[in-house]
């Protein structure tokens, strides 16, 4: 009888431990460091847009990854190109997270009005303003920057002692889109901010594309606007020049989410957004840009390396 009522216990044990285990609807997951677990309380799937082309479908990975590794429910949701259906899938509840550009969602969601700046910091904030009214939130903005810049070879770096914008002169040739002679950020912003005028030796070719590659690599220019994370730029070893007047808007990756998201998970999720946006550099984003568009690894696969590496997975 005894050996009877020890089994007998030993099994209600048992399911009372496996009842209280499925009881509890939390999600469970390693903490950051390797110790004690944390518990990933219910809320909404946080489903990331990505925009139809390959930074934005790295970002969407690199967020999410290491936010499912973390125990939260993760979706990805696929969008067009244009910054409008953006918004419009936070709107709808499509979408609630995103990895957005400072300045130009900014000047998208204000019609165009000038707040935009080189200061991150002044521009997440009019940023954080307009987001307010949509119910949505911007978390801190990476140290990565997608936005025009001037680009040298690094022969024309080192024989010219290029390092910054304020570095060139008037006599350089200079290429990229044709409407740089009347863009704000090209030559009347070099002239103005820089008090450099390069109009005279400009020369016409494309938006970041490939004709102005060309005419970098082959020496028919010695300035470039290109994009400042472009794959080619890591894959040539080319030198993006310092914009140490602030020249160029503050174009920072900044990831935008729901007030609901924020709300559900508090402070555990918005110091994990944090952390990998702090582990994002320029030089990283362009290198993964590079595996990505000059390699031709996937998206996912890219992602996954940059943060096992940076001990997010």
């Amino acid at each position: 009888m005894r050996r009877r009522f020890v089994v007998i216990f030993a099994i209600f044990a048992a399911a009372a431990l496996l009842f209280a285990a499925c009881g509890d609807d939390d999600t469970t997951s390693a903490s950051d460091d390797g110790g004690d677990a944390m518990t990933i309380p219910d809320g909404p799937t946080i489903t990331i847009g990505a925009q139809d082309f390959g930074e934005s479908a790295i970002l969407a990975q690199v967020y999410g990854q290491a936010l499912e590794a973390a125990g939260y429910p993760v979706a990805q949701q696929a969008l067009g190109g244009y910054r409008d259906l953006v918004f419009s899938s936070f709107e709808s509840g499509d979408i609630t997270f995103t990895a957005e550009y400072a300045a130009s969602a900014l000047e998208f969601l204000n019609g165009q009005a000038g707040e935009a700046s080189g200061d991150i910091g002044a521009t997440a904030a009019a940023l954080s303003t307009q987001l307010a009214s949509r119910q949505l939130v911007a978390l801190d903005a990476a140290a990565a920057v997608d936005s025009n810049s001037f680009v040298v070879t690094p022969e024309t770096a080192e024989a010219l002692g290029l390092s910054a914008v304020s570095d060139l002169t008037d006599d350089l040739r200079l290429g990229g889109p044709p409407d740089c002679p009347d863009n704000a950020s090209c030559i009347p912003g070099l002239i103005s901010v820089y008090g450099l005028d390069l109009s005279a030796n400009f020369t016409p070719l494309d938006g970041g594309g490939p004709l102005t590659v060309t005419a970098l690599q082959e020496g028919e220019i010695d300035v470039a606007i290109l994009f400042s994370t472009d794959g080619i730029i890591a894959d040539k070893g080319w030198v993006v020049l310092d914009d140490d007047k602030g020249l160029i808007n503050a174009d920072n990756i900044i990831p935008v989410t729901t007030d609901a998201v924020i709300a559900a998970y508090g402070d555990a999720f918005v110091t994990l957004v944090n952390k990998i946006s702090a582990a994002l550099d320029t030089a990283a984003l362009t290198e993964l840009n590079r595996q990505f568009g000059i390699e031709l690894l996937d998206a996912d696969a890219v992602a996954k390396t940059w943060l096992t590496d940076n001990g997010f997975l």
